[in-house]
C-alpha cells in the first residue's frame, strides 16, 4: 500500500472517530466543556503512553521540537474546547464542519511554518470555503451568533495543530509522542478547572464520557498518523466524511435536521474540497511530466 493509500484510510478512520467522539460528548449532556475535555485528554494520554511502552521509544521528544510540541498542545486544546462548546450549542453536524474548516486554514499555517507555498487557485479555494462556513455561522448582531463564531476559531486552531504535526512529522517526531504530548498537556490545562468546578455525574455521563474518550484515541491517533503520511493539501478532502458521520449520527440520537442554509454551507465546503482534490492531483500529475521532460 502506498503512502498516500495509508494517509486516506487513516484519514477516514478518524474522521469516524471524531464524529462518534461529538457524538458522545453530546450525549453526556449538561456538563462543563473543560471537565468533558479532561476526560477526552486523559484516555488519550493513558493510550498514548501504552503505545511509546510498547514501542520502546521513550518519553523525550526528538531535539528541538519542545517548540513545535508546545504549539501543537496549545491550539490543539484551544480547538477543542472551542468545538466541544459548540458541540453543546449546536447542532452535530454545524459543530462539525466548522472544526473541518481546519484544513484550510492548514494551507495558510503551512505557509509560514513549512514553507510550503499554495497557488491562488488553492488561496481561493480558501476564501470560497470561509465564505461557506458563514452560511452556517449566519452572521448577525445577536448573542445565537457565537457559539459558531467559536465553532468556527476552533477550526482555526486545528488547523494551526496539524500543521504542527505535519511539521514535527517531518522532523520524524513519534506520532505516539506527539499524541501523549498533547494529551498529557491538554490533562494538565483541565485540571484545575476539574478540581474547582466539579459537576457531580451519572453512570450514563461517566460512560458517555469515557467512550468519547476512547473514540478521540482512535480518531487522533489515525490523523496523526495521515498528516505524518501525506501532506494536507493531498487527504484533506477525505476527511470531510466526517460530515456525513456527525449529521447521521445528530438525525438518529437527536433528531436534528440542519436549515437549508447550514446545507448549502456544507455543500460549498465540501464540494470547494473535493474540487481542491483533483485539482492538486492533476497539479501534481503535470509537474511530474514536467520533471521527466
Amino acid at each position: 500500500m502506498s503512502k498516500k493509500s495509508k494517509a486516506i484510510a487513516f484519514i477516514l478512520l478518524s474522521a469516524f472517530g471524531f464524529a462518534l467522539m461529538n457524538a458522545f460528548v453530546r450525549l453526556a449532556g449538561d456538563l462543563p466543556f473543560t471537565q468533558k475535555s479532561f476526560f477526552r485528554n486523559c484516555i488519550a494520554m493513558i493510550a498514548a503512553a501504552i503505545v511509546l511502552k510498547r514501542e520502546g521509544v521513550g518519553f523525550r521528544w526528538q531535539k528541538g521540537n519542545l517548540p513545535l510540541l508546545l504549539m501543537r498542545s496549545a491550539c490543539g486544546t484551544l480547538g477543542i474546547f472551542c468545538n466541544f462548546y459548540a458541540i453543546d450549542h449546536l447542532l452535530l453536524a454545524d459543530a462539525n464542519i466548522l472544526n473541518k474548516m481546519s484544513p484550510f486554514f492548514a494551507i495558510l499555517f503551512s505557509l509560514f511554518l513549512l514553507k510550503e507555498r499554495a497557488n491562488l487557485v488553492q488561496y481561493a479555494a480558501v476564501l470560497l470555503a470561509f465564505g461557506g462556513s458563514m452560511l452556517i455561522i449566519k452572521p448577525g448582531f445577536s448573542a445565537a451568533v457565537f457559539p459558531a463564531l467559536v465553532g468556527l476559531l476552533g477550526g482555526v486552531a486545528a488547523g494551526a495543530a496539524y500543521t504542527a504535526v505535519r511539521a514535527l512529522s517531518k522532523k520524524n517526531e513519534s506520532g505516539a509522542r506527539i499524541v501523549f504530548f498533547f494529551s498529557a498537556f491538554s490533562t494538565l490545562v483541565t485540571l484545575p478547572f476539574l478540581l474547582f468546578d466539579f459537576h457531580p455525574m451519572t453512570a450514563g455521563q461517566v460512560l458517555c464520557l469515557l467512550a468519547a474518550g476512547l473514540s478521540a484515541t482512535l480518531g487522533q491517533f489515525g490523523v496523526t498518523l495521515a498528516y505524518a503520511h501525506a501532506p494536507a493539501k493531498e487527504i484533506s478532502v477525505f476527511d470531510y466524511s466526517q460530515t456525513l458521520f456527525a449529521a447521521l449520527l445528530g438525525f438518529m440520537l437527536f433528531g436534528q435536521v440542519p436549515d437549508w442554509m447550514s446545507v448549502a454551507g456544507y455543500i460549498v465546503i465540501c464540494g470547494i474540497s473535493v474540487a481542491m482534490f483533483f485539482y492538486n492531483r492533476s497539479l501534481e500529475s503535470r509537474e511530474q511530466v514536467q520533471e521527466q521532460l
